[in-house]
């Protein structure tokens, strides 16, 4: 497995030294049980896998080295590199600005950028119009260009059906970056629609079983489909892809009903109406939502989910875990104001919330701590002392590596 240059102030020789452990024992993954911390009175609880995925160690990687390489030129990126403040803050320290916000708002002109500048290319990728622009400036694209490999598999996905006559459905939030970047390079082969759960999925399903006027149905999707969509015509064949921070789950359950749909329609020439595109769902997201899943089972008295409050695969994780125990989605351990009251975050409602009574006062708790895809992991280490300022245990977290999964 490639091994990526992340600055140390990303790094934390508690957590990282769990992830070696699990990697060492497991290196094929195929054990998702997660693994106990104990130390004492408290014991932590990691999934097996969590925080900084190949895509972001890969964008960081790259970010920094273009800091490195560019003394005195002007640095921008298009939008965050990820959705984490704590990497977005750091670049921004170091002289890196921002061209646009995550939903595509202008934060600096298009005309101040000139051929001399460098401009990186965020994880999420960026659309075909944003690359026609700066190709026109003569900015240089591709050596700061750290779109996630496993968006670009999308992209692919996504050209090779549409070249072949079928619509793409994108599972994504329509103003998310990945998921309006992936939009952009799926409508210059296909008619595309994007689609946020399974709930407006059946609405195009009521269209295509007649349940549903065209006009009714343009009402609903008129800022989600490629320009001259007809939906009379464009949804006789599909392929979903998706956005590839969303409920795996999700995107199955919903390439599932597109697929029962055309078998209900056209019996045993179904494949001729539907795409199987299982093979764009990204590995590092699945392996995440999977060892979350697999948490479920654990006895824990709450669960902590670490991320930026705009992170999509955190976000997820947090839906995962919430039924199982009381759940706390903080951005830092500065959210954790006492052992009575923490800050959280209140994903469906987009808001922040205090909640008080957060710590129980039993004698053993047990934690469940996990992070998403764009979180560094000295942000989780900050967590855990921060805990254990709140609750003093007799054994350090250093000491208690020394009997983890011995």
């Amino acid at each position: 497995m490639k091994k990526f240059d992340i600055p140390e102030h990303f790094r934390s020789a508690i957590i990282g030294e769990i992830k070696n452990r699990r990697r060492n024992n497991d290196p094929r993954k195929q054990d998702f049980t997660p693994s106990e911390l104990s130390l004492g009175n408290i014991t932590f609880i990691f999934p097996r896998h969590f925080g900084f995925c190949y895509g972001v160690e890969n964008a960081i990687e790259r970010s920094y080295k273009a800091i490195r390489e560019n003394p005195g030129k002007r640095l921008f990126l298009l939008s965050q590199m990820i959705h984490n403040p704590a990497v977005n803050e750091d670049l921004e320290g170091r002289g890196l600005k921002f061209i646009m916000d995550t939903e595509g708002k202008q934060l600096h002109p298009w005309d101040d950028i000139h051929a001399d500048d460098v401009v990186i290319i965020p994880a999420f990728g960026t659309t075909v119009e944003t690359e026609q622009l700066l190709a026109s400036k003569g900015v240089e694209l591709a050596r700061y260009n750290t779109t996630c490999p496993f968006v670009e598999k999308v992209w692919k996905r996504s050209t090779e059906i549409g070249r072949n006559g079928f619509t793409i459905v994108i599972h994504g939030k329509h103003k998310h970056e990945e998921t309006r970047a992936t939009f952009s390079h799926s409508y210059q082969n296909a008619p595309s629609i994007i689609v946020r759960d399974i709930q407006e999925a059946k609405q195009i399903g009521r269209f295509m079983q007649g349940e549903m006027d065209t006009n009714t149905f343009m009402e609903h999707f008129s800022t989600k489909v490629s320009k001259g969509f007809n939906p009379e015509t464009d949804l006789k064949r599909v392929g979903v892809v998706n956005q590839t921070t969303m409920l795996a789950t999700e995107t199955q359950e919903i390439a599932d009903y597109f697929k029962s749909l055309m078998l209900q329609a056209h019996g045993e020439q179904w494949k001729d109406h539907f795409a199987d595109t299982r093979d764009t769902l990204c590995y590092a997201t699945n392996d995440n939502q999977q060892s979350t899943l697999s948490a479920l089972n654990c006895k824990a008295d709450l669960e902590l989910v670490i991320g930026g409050y705009n992170s999509s695969n955190t976000s997820q994780i947090v839906t995962i875990l919430e039924s199982a125990f009381p759940a706390y989605f903080i951005q830092d351990a500065r959210e954790i104001i006492s052992a009575e009251s923490i800050q959280h975050f209140h994903y469906n409602e987009h808001k922040l919330e205090t909640s008080l009574g957060w710590l129980p006062e039993k004698e053993n708790v047990r934690i469940l701590v996990t992070s998403g895809a764009s979180c560094p992991d000295t942000v989780m280490e900050e967590v855990i002392h921060r805990i254990l300022e709140l609750r003093p245990s007799a054994i350090s977290p250093e000491e208690g590596l020394t009997h983890f999964m011995s």
